[in-house]
């Protein structure tokens, strides 16, 4: 594997981590349409409407029928993750040092190859407070496809619980979606616990539900 390197993030890198921020939750559309076509739920429905489709007008009525519903479902998975970037990109993303560096207690990391300084990961954490305790929160997690399953993830995460904990938090939380079952699995061997699934979304509600995705809340005590 390349050597690699965190640091904090600096103007210059801001092309090339909103480039790399589009391309990795957008990468998440298919696997989110794959998944939800392949539900036994959706599975049954397309049966249906390809049975339906055929007995009213034969082969050709049940390819339209069973089309349209892949080409509905495609195209809600598509804004789902679309529209979460295009709205990034206006807001918090749009000064990323403003965002996320302005308070000593907030950060932004990038990781680098060592050799040509190549970005190739992201993370982020915004502090938080409630009426018990002071806990930071996991933002922007995103490794580059080609750096995957070389550690680099775990790396970040403990960049960030290392952070919070050195600043006296007590606790970091984060949000992912369901459909994203790698990070899920590397969160929970980090010691991160589901604490909740939240269906809030940037979409209409009718829409996120034929995505089938839920966001996932989990947490981890430092």
């Amino acid at each position: 594997h390349l050597p690699l390197t965190i640091r904090r993030y600096q103007d210059p890198d801001k092309e090339t981590v909103l480039s790399l921020f589009s391309q990795g939750i957008e990468e998440h559309i298919w696997p989110c349409f794959t998944n939800a076509m392949s539900s036994p739920l959706y599975l049954c429905f397309s049966l249906g409407l390809g049975v339906t489709g055929y007995l009213l007008a034969s082969g050709l009525g049940a390819l339209v029928l069973v089309s349209g519903w892949a080409g509905l479902v495609y195209y809600c998975c598509h804004k789902f993750f679309a529209d979460f970037v295009r709205d990034s990109l206006k807001t918090d993303m749009q000064d990323i040092a403003a965002s996320f560096m302005a308070q000593p207690d907030d950060c932004f990391w990038v990781a680098e190859t060592v050799a040509t300084g190549k970005v190739v990961g992201m993370v982020a954490v915004v502090a938080k407070k409630n009426d018990a305790e002071r806990y930071g929160e996991l933002f922007r997690m995103i490794v580059s496809s080609a750096m995957r399953r070389t550690g680099l993830g775990s790396r970040m995460v403990h960049t960030v619980l290392d952070f919070c904990k050195q600043r006296g938090m007590s606790m970091v939380t984060l949000g992912t979606t369901s459909t994203q079952t790698a990070a899920i699995a590397l969160y929970r061997k980090m010691g991160f616990k589901h604490v909740r699934s939240d269906s809030k979304a940037r979409i209409a509600n009718w829409m996120r539900k034929i995505t089938r995705v839920t966001i996932v809340v989990m947490e981890k005590s430092i």
